[in-house]
């Protein structure tokens, strides 16, 4: 077996399987490898009951009692178990087969995450165990995967287990470079990601695997560094008439370093080299309105503009936003997005290839087979961090070599910037416009969360939206956090209860967003959340790229000790995004000393690069479990504030192999 082989070759994989293997991203051998656990369950001796604590995990032994089952919009079974150290309550949602199941009196041994429920602890969705079968699991660690529906954590770890038994996995890096930097041999590094004895174990693989990372992506970025300075400009813009009138229509006045930013590109575009250029600018700092000068200045010198970003969603608000400005200077501008007709794309590129498209607003439909345009002078890449440099160099070869301008709202040290992004000149709008007010933030714990929700209601009620953030997709995905499908069941009902009290009849519409839904179904409720029809949308992390709801004015991160500070920084921007005044509420699932220093560092700090150099002095490899920032350059482990140390030494590795 060798590792390009189809995931079939595995023994176990069927022709079933390979379709929801395909799901996952998985269609080879070195595919299957590749998909490491995010995280591993480790199941320890069943604790005393008055040892429980919010946000831990515990697994608890004794007699039930006080069984009950209410049917409503779910059907829920609640009951005791007690020990001689107290009584814990247990709750499980849409399960009714449990009533005949669980006998009071009896006694069994229950595991999951203790939540707080009004005034006591409870478990949610506890996982019931017979004695003989949880101590076969005792002090393992269980690698925890993403999943599809049908395809199980069992099953991936067996697949890989057999890809490794048939499998030669070659090691390039040498025994002495390895040795002194203690990173393991490659194959070793593979098998202990999946099946580690231990955590340390397990960080210790992911050093090496982390390190190829890096290294692989470096090795890219290198072979564009190398052609930078061969690249003369082949579209000179020599007057920026149309720019100085769009900027003097603007309603607003440009801050300082969007002229700096503007002053920097108008430069490179008149120059005798091709612009490759970074504008890095926190969350709401107008990035976008110096692509639009950029783009205005090169079709009025007579070339063609693309602009890609990473949601459709995102594509369609810059559409609408790039043609209101720019249709007064007879600009034609054209949107292209994987939900189109094959009809539809195919008038698209006819156009574009005949020059009556002067700018293309896509997603990666933009890289596709089928798009060539006649005279492409400026590729602008958004959320340049959503895309790997293979995906870069793809647009840039849709044109005879293009001007490249990305932009990314990741806040980024610049020792890190100069490394991840050194193929270009860098730029940074590091201030916010005058009207946005600044965002009031607040750390909490759970027992705040109602009158939160009474704050989001009054909001509401005062005509504004609001995001609430959870880790989760739904209850039996993990043992912990938060999940989208329940919470919003329970807001809900939340809020029906609250109308009745309060006699106002105020009707909020709740609906939720994941990752797992089919693109049309994110891209409806998104759209329907930026027109107003909902008023709170409860979602996992796929908003934190989103689309510009003005009206939103209230984000609430459940479990916010699971997100890195630059993600939680990335899903704060979602709001404050006007001149209404707007708030983050950050809600601990758990405490500590750790979890309150890093959570007060986003209480009084509203600018991404500060967050981000705090990010980077308080992280270590050692949090990256259940802590990671999310979409980074498309990386699986990789995490450029807990591996700063291993992008340094990849970087050193890549100059050193000439």
């Amino acid at each position: 077996m060798t590792l390009t082989d189809n995931v079939k070759t595995i023994k176990g994989v069927g022709d079933k399987t390979v379709k929801l293997l395909e799901k996952l991203g998985i269609y080879t051998v070195s595919d299957i490898l590749a998909h490491y656990p995010r995280d591993y369950d480790e199941f320890l001796i069943p604790a005393p009951i008055n040892t429980a604590q919010e946000g831990k995990i515990i697994a608890v032994e004794g007699v039930i009692s006080r069984l009950t089952s209410k049917v409503g919009r779910r059907h829920i079974v609640t009951c005791y178990v007690s020990d001689a150290t107290g009584a814990l309550k247990l709750v499980w949602f849409n399960q009714p087969y449990l009533v005949k199941l669980l006998k009071p009196g009896y006694r069994y041994l229950f595991r999951g995450t203790v939540k707080r429920d009004n005034a006591e602890l409870a478990i949610n969705q506890p996982k019931m165990y017979q004695r003989n079968e949880y101590v076969k699991l005792l002090n393992n660690l269980q690698p925890i995967y993403d999943l599809t529906k049908g395809i199980t954590s069992n099953f991936i770890s067996k697949a890989v287990h057999e890809a490794l038994s048939e499998v030669e996995i070659e090691d390039k890096l040498p025994a002495s470079f390895r040795k002194a930097n203690d990173l393991m041999k490659l194959s070793d590094a593979i098998k202990i990601i999946h099946f580690p004895k231990s955590k340390q174990e397990a960080l210790t693989a992911r050093r090496r695997l982390v390190f190829d990372e890096f290294t692989e992506f470096l090795t890219a970025l290198r072979e564009l560094q190398s052609k930078k300075t061969e690249e003369i400009n082949r579209y000179p813009v020599s007057s920026f008439a149309e720019c100085d009138q769009m900027l003097s229509n603007l309603p607003f006045k440009l801050t300082n370093a969007q002229m700096k930013t503007w002053s920097d590109i108008s430069k490179d575009l008149s120059s005798k080299h091709l612009m490759s250029r970074m504008v890095e600018g926190d969350v709401g700092s107008g990035k976008t309105v110096i692509a639009m000068l950029a783009i205005l200045a090169v079709v009025k010198a007579g070339y063609q503009a693309a602009v890609m970003v990473p949601t459709e969603v995102l594509a369609k608000q810059h559409f609408e936003e790039f043609n209101l400005r720019l249709n007064e200077f007879g600009v034609k501008t054209e949107l292209l997005v994987g939900s189109q007709t094959a009809a539809q794309k195919k008038k698209i590129y006819a156009k574009a290839a005949s020059k009556e498209i002067d700018v293309i607003i896509g997603t990666h439909a933009l890289i596709q087979e089928g798009l060539e345009f006649n005279c492409l002078g400026l590729a602008v890449i958004d959320e340049q961090h959503r895309f790997g440099v293979n995906q870069r160099k793809t647009l840039k070869e849709k044109g005879l070599k293009p001007h490249i301008l990305s932009m990314s709202a990741t806040p980024i040290p610049r020792s890190l910037s100069l490394i991840l992004y050194g193929d270009m000149d860098l730029s940074v709008i590091n201030e916010l416009p005058a009207e946005r007010l600044p965002i009031k933030n607040c750390v909490v714990d759970t027992s705040y969360r109602p009158t939160a929700f009474n704050f989001i209601r009054k909001e509401i009620k005062d005509g504004h939206q609001a995001y609430i953030i959870c880790p989760m997709v739904e209850e039996s995905e993990d043992m912990g956090g938060e999940n989208v499908i329940d919470y919003t069941e329970t807001l809900k009902d939340y809020y029906q209860m609250a109308a009745l009290k309060a006699g106002d009849g105020l009707d909020i519409k709740v609906e939720y967003l994941h990752g797992k839904m089919k693109p049309q179904e994110k891209n409806d409720v998104m759209e329907r959340f930026a027109a107003g029809e909902i008023q709170v949308l409860v979602s996992t992390t796929v908003v934190e790229v989103g689309v510009n709801v003005k009206n939103a004015t209230v984000m609430m991160i459940e479990n916010a000790e699971r997100f890195g500070l630059a993600q939680l920084h990335q899903l704060r921007g979602r709001v404050g995004r006007s001149s209404h005044q707007s708030y983050c509420i950050f809600m601990k699932g758990c405490a500590g000393q750790d979890i309150d220093e890093r959570l007060d560092i986003l209480k009084n700090n509203n600018s991404g690069f500060k967050v981000a150099e705090e990010d980077l002095r308080l992280r270590g490899p050692g949090d990256i479990f259940g802590i990671r920032q999310s979409g980074e350059l498309s990386w699986k482990l990789a995490d450029i504030y807990a591996d700063a140390d291993l992008l340094s030494l990849a970087s050193d590795y890549v100059k050193s192999q000439n």
